[in-house]
């Protein structure tokens, strides 16, 4: 075979990856066409610039509408692994519809972005290792730390325990059962009984090691720390929410410890 031969295949295979990338097999994000506008992320929110940037420049290229894609996300199947990611992020965080989400919403999305900061999850190693600049620094995760706030673990377990059950339900199902159930296990293990449970003892679920290890009764002192910051009172866990307001968490246990019959 002929260099000539050669050059001919590889230019008739660049075409066809070209042509293949029109096709979208997990949707259309909109990668290659012109976008309106270049405005910052969230710009417009209540966000301080310092995490904007942050989000911006770590976090904006899949969880958001102004990805940059590089020449070779042009090609197939290349493309259609972009394309893959991006409607994947996107539809669990777009930070162009920051203002758009309810104040809950972006309480739970705050604690999400820190615990991943945290656990160095985010952003993944395949994006990392074509972006040198991204990886989440000590400082970035200084900042995420501050933006959300997280309470003093034993000013939590020193918390009057009162709470309504009847509020706790009604933040139960509003906050939790995304990952949670009573009943069954979904993302995280079922809550029926939760209370005077010791930790990772449901035996049909796959615990993280952290919390097969921790040895924890769940009750007002320990629930309210882990309510409070998971992070902290059990490195190397997999939750990544918290409650940010006492007497919401306050709520939600009361609400845990009369489902389980305490």
């Amino acid at each position: 075979m002929n260099r000539g031969r050669i050059l001919f295949g590889c230019v008739l295979g660049l075409i066809g990856s070209f042509a293949l990338a029109r096709y979208h097999p997990f949707g259309d994000p909109g990668l290659t066409r012109p976008q309106a506008s270049k405005a910052s992320i969230a710009a417009t929110s209540e966000l301080p610039q310092e995490v904007r940037s942050i989000l911006v420049k770590k976090c904006g290229d899949c969880h958001s509408n102004h990805t940059r894609t590089p020449f070779y996300g042009r090609f197939a199947p290349v493309s259609w692994l972009l394309e893959r990611d991006v409607i994947k992020a996107r539809s669990a965080m777009n930070l162009s519809d920051w203002d758009q989400y309810s104040q809950d919403k972006r309480g739970v999305l705050l604690a999400q972005i820190n615990h991943q900061a945290k656990s160095g999850a985010m952003p993944p190693l395949q994006y990392r290792m074509i972006h040198w600049g991204s990886r989440i620094t000590d400082s970035d995760r200084a900042v995420f730390g501050h933006l959300i706030g997280v309470p003093d673990l034993a000013a939590a377990s020193s918390q009057p325990a009162t709470g309504d059950p009847t509020r706790g339900k009604t933040l139960f199902e509003k906050r939790c059962t995304g990952c949670h159930a009573l009943d069954q296990n979904h993302e995280g293990p079922r809550l029926q009984g939760v209370y005077e449970r010791p930790s990772g003892s449901v035996p049909d679920f796959a615990y993280s090691t952290a919390l097969k290890k921790a040895h924890i009764v769940w009750d007002e002192s320990s629930l309210a720390k882990w309510l409070t910051d998971p992070d902290a009172l059990i490195p190397g866990n997999q939750m990544d929410f918290l409650v940010t307001k006492p007497q919401e968490r306050r709520d939600i246990i009361s609400y845990l410890r009369q489902s389980s019959g305490k």
